[in-house]
């Protein structure tokens, strides 16, 4: 009667994808009574690299008269959002390889997971925890916030998400604990982070100010934020947990089996890739391309391991469907980050130098701030970056997009560049946990089979908390004039 009365109200919840169809009739709307913008920049050279900086007083509007609802040659129109989005952006970091990414790995351990060594592997960390759950959780959470907070994950963490839901589950804990204790926790290091390569030193270098700047305060504030979050997310796991027994989603025979010869080769494959990939990230500057052929390698290896040793009698031709559902099984999570591109399409994309509403946004946003109390500049700062992230929740691109206009705008409303900076990170970071438009977030919940309002229902009170503290810390940080 409960799973019923639970499946009833979802089906009076929207889809995520109808959310995301309002947002975009909402913004055509908008742009037939507000006029894009644009911005010059101008390039110089910071730390060995070139970065293009917007000159503030340099926003002129540019006429349009609305957007059609259809259009050509890659122009915004309502209707061609949704194509535009799916192929936007590049194989980097654009949706066209948030999405590919998404394929992959998803394949790769429907492999993976095909073959049974995650379960049996499952059925042996189970009794080694017992009662000491806790224990994990709180392990988890520690290495995916200094994972956020020392190299910038973030998107990566989708196949971790993958490959501990099973664990998670085997433990009697769902799919949004499981996003809790990976996905948010490296938002948490993100938004806390006193060396984040791809958002903290992008800021600080735009802003002017020496790199790691400012290190003592962020730390105290990632202890703070990590204990808070931990603490939140041990509270919803233990309200929420099932019996270990009736906690996995997907009943499998052979969760106590021992662990075969040829498991053993797989898990030992799993973490050499893992291995793998962090050193990549750290040392050789992998990305999106980089990690999803890293986890294609990984579903190689563990379907011929499977099929060589027949485990679960796994044959070559199950092991090509094994990959076709797993990465069918997240399609609809590469959709909607597809979708959600096709809003910032709309809104005629995040180069400055380009006719877009949020260049419009952001020049009055900034504008409004001026002749304001420092401290409550500051908060509204926060709650700037906070909004703005709806639109660009890449942390690089919204640091070039809004720190050449919130660094002298500080200086005029006498705020430190540091804390315009401390305001950009934790708005960025912190809003990636609920807003759709985060790839990292719908792919995190998308691989633990999680529905964005569930999630959002779910998580409201921790993100309600969390954004508390960063007010919070705002504000100490003006008091106590942080440089």
């Amino acid at each position: 009667m409960a799973s019923e009365a639970g499946s009833n109200a979802s089906s009076r919840m929207p889809d995520t994808y109808l959310i995301l169809g309002a947002i975009a009739l909402l913004v055509y709307g908008v742009s037939f009574l507000v006029d894009p913008g644009v911005f010059a920049v101008e390039e110089m050279l910071r730390d060995g690299r070139v970065v293009s900086l917007i000159e503030p007083d340099s926003f002129r509007s540019v006429p349009t008269g609305g957007l059609p609802l259809f259009a050509s040659d890659g122009q915004p129109g309502l209707f061609n959002a949704l194509y535009e989005g799916l192929v936007s952006g590049s194989r980097s970091g654009g949706a066209v390889g948030i999405i590919a990414f998404i394929l992959v790995t998803g394949g790769a351990f429907g492999v993976v997971m095909a073959t049974g060594a995650i379960d049996r592997g499952i059925g042996r960390i189970a009794g080694l925890c017992g009662d000491n759950s806790n224990l994990l959780l709180s392990s988890l959470f520690l290495v995916f916030s200094l994972s956020g907070a020392v190299f910038g994950m973030g998107e990566e963490v989708a196949p971790f998400v993958l490959m501990l839901l099973p664990v998670m589950r085997r433990l009697g804990y769902d799919g949004v604990t499981t996003v809790m204790v990976t996905y948010v926790a490296t938002q948490i290091g993100f938004a806390t982070s006193w060396m984040n390569p791809f958002s903290l030193a992008i800021a600080q270098g735009i802003a002017g100010l020496p790199l790691l700047s400012g290190m003592e305060f962020r730390l105290g504030l990632w202890l703070v934020f990590t204990l808070s979050g931990l603490l939140l997310t041990l509270h919803y796991a233990a309200r929420h947990r099932a019996e270990p027994q009736q906690g996995l989603a997907v009943v499998t025979e052979n969760l106590d089996a021992p662990l075969r010869h040829g498991d053993r080769w797989i898990l030992a494959a799993l973490f050499l890739t893992i291995a793998w990939l962090i050193w990549g990230v750290v040392a050789a500057g992998y990305y999106l391309p980089e990690i999803a052929t890293q986890f294609a390698v990984l579903g190689i290896l563990a379907g011929a391991l499977g099929c060589f040793f027949r485990l679960n009698d796994l044959t070559a031709n199950a092991a090509v469907e094994a990959f076709r559902r797993g990465a069918m099984d997240l399609l609809p999570a590469a959709m909607v980050v597809g979708f959600a591109r096709g809003i910032v399409f709309l809104l005629g994309g995040d180069d400055p130098t380009a006719p877009s509403l949020l260049n419009t946004f952001l020049y009055h946003a900034s504008a409004a701030l001026g002749g304001l109390p420092a401290m409550l500049a500051a908060w509204l700062m926060l709650l700037g970056q906070s909004l703005f992230n709806f639109f660009v929740s890449s942390g690089s691109g919204q640091a070039a997009l809004t720190m050449p206009l919130m660094a002298p705008l500080a200086d005029l409303v006498g705020v430190s560049r540091q804390i315009a900076v401390l305001a950009f990170q934790l708005g960025d970071g912190l809003t990636n946990i609920a807003v759709p438009t985060s790839a990292g977030l719908m792919a995190s919940l998308g691989a633990a089979r999680v529905d964005w309002l569930q999630w959002l229902r779910a998580s409201a009170v921790f993100l309600l908390v969390l954004l508390v503290l960063a007010s919070v810390g705002i504000l100490v940080a003006s008091a106590v004039g942080y440089q």
